[in-house]
């Protein structure tokens, strides 16, 4: 038999090539998804009773002949007769060609639709293209044979065997799929846990000898080569929750990240079959202090046919930062089912995969009889910025995690968000009613402050993600009248303000007097000085640094763009001098100017440094203006 592929246009081929596709690799994704859908069949047959012959091996075998150039895909599946093969492969249902080839006939994005031609995928590689395929049914084996034009030829074949064979005879600029590591890695990445076994060349394991012993009569281990049978057909996410164990979801997820060696902190098995079908598993990995910008973690299938994982829309971004897999057959995709699609189905699967998330860590959240930590608590520095992205990012999250939200203190205790408020408002609360949360971003480096705030009976949060700055804004929107104030942003005194005040112990002259012999001594650019009534006890020096100021400076280092502005200011501090001190006073009445310089900048110098601030030449200075005077 001769004839002509009923097609509407003679362009086709150049569109398949060219266009249907986003990567010419995806061939052997549609030729394997397509023998496994004829396997599947079969046994749907026979399940029913209507095949009712021996189903025997039903394997897939993908093999290369490198001298004849041709790469095979055989299934042993239902076949065609020549009646289906004429229906299914030599009339293909494509529409609108001409338009679309003058409409983007620059455009290198794939065609959006489902037109059901994974099998002319193979064209993309090939320069001929030949069908072997015998029926479940009791009808003539077929030849097919297209050279990728129009023209093609059908004959009655001598095939014994059910099932199909696709030869592909790959084309010159192709050969790198004639190569086994290449199509190894293929089948690899987009067939490893597809539902029928598929097996390509071999490989070596080590297994017992059947002959040879050591010398305590143990079976020596000797190499064997073996069929390679490159997927699982039965990945964890198809199976019961109740029938894994924390060992089984720690496997599997190596399993798909070999390369990361770190144990998950925990997953969660999602299993959903209405309004929608979902399965997946999706594990959360420790974040700590950096956001991965490697964002492509989770994988997505199609009935164990992998997909893409870019998964932008179906998972919310924050949950980006998650690793695992995710199976539905009701995610709507392309003809090269490469690019998700706007669907109504996406944005109800992305919900519900917030809301599996949310009700998880609410029930890690709640102590078990006996025990002092909660789940969560166990976990919280590890998936805290994971959590707080999460609240930035997504409004109905946020309603539900500030309920189970944890604040930890700088001693390594975990509270709730209501149960601190209840911890604090007594002695934290300001003259105006608001109830301040005193925080350290840096447990060390602020430590001087933080026993300052202790001494008065104070708590103080460890606030040390990057994300702090832009979260802490959010609780003060979320939380009524509540204020967060890092310990370092004022003295001790007026982190809270109360209406009570320490009586000054110099006069309006006097302090006119002082500030300009201090001002004199320091960079009036980075430092503003404040001349503040303190306890006799405080340091005679102090340096602060604005909350309003730094917070937005760091929130516009970390937001990239709208906050430009606060971004390029420069760093700012305080210089607050305790006109209670005697050693101010001291500087007062010093009648020697060299003396009164010299002590200006050591106590200036010290309060620098305990900030970290005194570097390079001034602090070499320092060091030795201090041996002198001692």
């Amino acid at each position: 038999m001769q004839g002509k592929l009923n097609v509407q246009t003679e362009n086709i081929f150049p569109v398949i090539k060219k266009f249907l596709y986003s990567d010419h690799e995806i061939f052997l994704r549609e030729l394997i998804s397509n023998a496994v859908d004829a396997t599947q069949k079969l046994k749907t047959l026979s399940t029913r009773g209507e095949f009712k012959g021996e189903l025997d091996d039903l394997t897939i075998d993908v093999k290369i002949d490198s001298k004849k150039k041709t790469l095979t895909v055989s299934d042993r599946g239902i076949g065609m007769t020549a009646d289906e093969v004429e229906k299914y492969i030599n009339q293909i249902a494509f529409s609108g060609v001409t338009d679309f080839m003058e409409k983007y006939k620059d455009s290198h994005e794939p065609l959006i639709g489902h037109f059901g031609l994974g099998f002319y995928s193979a064209f993309m590689v090939s320069d001929k293209v030949e069908l072997f395929t015998k029926s479940w049914k009791d009808e003539p084996a077929q030849h097919w044979s297209c050279e990728g034009s129009p023209e093609f030829s059908m004959e009655e074949d001598k095939k014994i065997n059910r099932g199909t064979d696709i030869v592909l005879h790959i084309a010159d600029d192709c050969k790198e799929f004639l190569e086994e590591g290449t199509i190894l890695q293929l089948l690899k990445k987009y067939c490893r846990f597809m539902p029928v076994a598929i097996r390509f060349g071999e490989e070596t394991v080590w297994v017992d000898s059947e002959t040879d012993c050591d010398k305590d009569g143990k079976p020596k281990r000797v190499e064997k080569k073996q069929p390679r049978i490159i997927n699982d057909p039965d990945p964890a996410w198809k199976k019961s929750p109740s029938s894994l164990t924390d060992e089984d979801y720690k496997k599997f997820y190596h399993e798909l990240f070999p390369m990361n060696f770190e144990e998950p902190l925990f997953q969660i098995h999602l299993n959903v079959d209405y309004p929608f079908n979902l399965t997946g598993i999706l594990y959360f990995p420790k974040v700590r202090k950096t956001i991965d910008p490697n964002r492509n973690k989770i994988q997505l299938y199609c009935n164990q046919v992998f997909v893409t994982d870019q998964v932008e829309g179906v998972v919310p971004d924050y949950l980006m930062l998650l690793h695992g897999v995710l199976d539905s057959p009701d995610i709507p995709l392309n003809v090269s089912r490469s690019y998700l699609q706007s669907d109504g189905n996406v944005k109800k699967i992305s919900q519900h995969i917030s809301k599996k998330v949310a009700d998880k860590l609410e029930e890690m959240s709640k102590k078990k009889e006996g025990e002092e930590k909660s789940a969560l608590e166990d976990k919280w520095d590890d998936i805290k910025i994971f959590v707080q992205y999460g609240m930035l990012t997504d409004e109905k999250f946020c309603e539900r995690a500030m309920k189970f939200y944890l604040l930890k203190g700088v001693d390594g205790s975990y509270y709730t968000l209501d149960s601190y408020r209840e911890k604090i408002k007594a002695l934290q609360t300001d003259k105006d009613k608001t109830v301040c949360y005193l925080y350290a971003s840096d447990a060390e480096e602020e430590h001087a402050y933080i026993e300052k705030a202790k001494e008065k009976g104070y708590d103080v949060l460890l606030m040390d993600s990057p994300l702090e700055s832009h979260f802490i804004n959010l609780l003060e929107q979320k939380i009524e009248k509540s204020r967060f104030v890092r310990v370092d942003s004022d003295t001790v005194e007026k982190l809270i303000p109360h209406d009570d005040s320490i009586p000054e112990k110099l006069s309006k002259e006097e302090k006119e007097k002082l500030q300009p012999i201090i001002e004199g001594e320091i960079d009036k650019q980075k430092f503003t000085v404040q001349l503040e009534s303190l306890e006799e006890s405080d340091a005679p020096i102090q340096v602060t640094q604005s909350e309003f100021m730094r917070r937005y400076r760091e929130m516009a280092q970390t937001s990239g763009g709208g906050m430009g502005f606060y971004g390029e200011l420069p760093e700012s501090y305080n210089l607050v001098v305790n006109i209670n001190h005697p050693l101010i006073d001291r500087i007062l009445n010093e009648t020697d100017e060299s003396k009164q310089k010299e002590l200006v900048h050591q106590l200036t110098d010290l309060a620098l440094l305990g900030n970290g601030l005194l570097k390079g030449e001034a602090l070499s200075r320092f060091l030795k203006r201090s041996v002198e005077m001692i």
